[in-house]
């Protein structure tokens, strides 16, 4: 079995009530926010596409998207640009919406705890964790992109 790396370089990203836990390499860019272009009959928590770099990104709100808030503050957002990883050559990118700067933190076994509640994860959610004493969601990423994948398509 190959070692695994004894800590990694994660991404903590503020959200409206939380922050949400990536991976460094998941995260292409930071930019501002941007009025997005409306999608037609799209769920709410798709907020719209976004231009960048010669592609039109869907736009999503993690909040929403979870059932956490049925609207969100957009003024003073940034907007996190991801690496999709389901392989689409149509979606190689989406956009969470972030409420400030995300923080560079490095992770470890030790620092990185699963936090006690057993309550059902909402859609989109991997699992919630402690890091040091910060509470975060690392979220399904591959379950997002599916959502509004389907979403896009309809």
């Amino acid at each position: 079995m190959a070692d695994l790396p004894r800590e990694i370089r994660g991404v903590m990203v503020p959200v409206t009530g939380g922050r949400v836990l990536l991976p460094n390499a998941t995260v292409a860019e930071v930019i501002s926010y941007t009025l997005p272009e409306r999608i037609p009959s799209a769920p709410a928590w798709l907020l719209g596409r976004l231009a960048w770099r010669g592609w039109r990104l869907p736009l999503f709100s993690f909040p929403m998207l979870t059932g956490a808030l049925t609207d969100e503050n957009r003024s003073n957002a940034r907007v996190a640009v991801l690496k999709a990883l389901g392989g689409s050559a149509s979606m190689p990118f989406i956009a969470l919406l972030a409420q400030g700067f995300p923080r560079l933190t490095t992770i470890t076994s030790e620092l990185l705890l699963p936090t006690a509640d057993e309550t059902p994860h909402a859609a989109g959610v991997h699992s919630e964790v402690l890091v040091r004493d910060d509470r975060a969601v690392i979220p399904d990423l591959d379950t997002i992109e599916e959502m509004i994948a389907q979403a896009l398509a309809a």
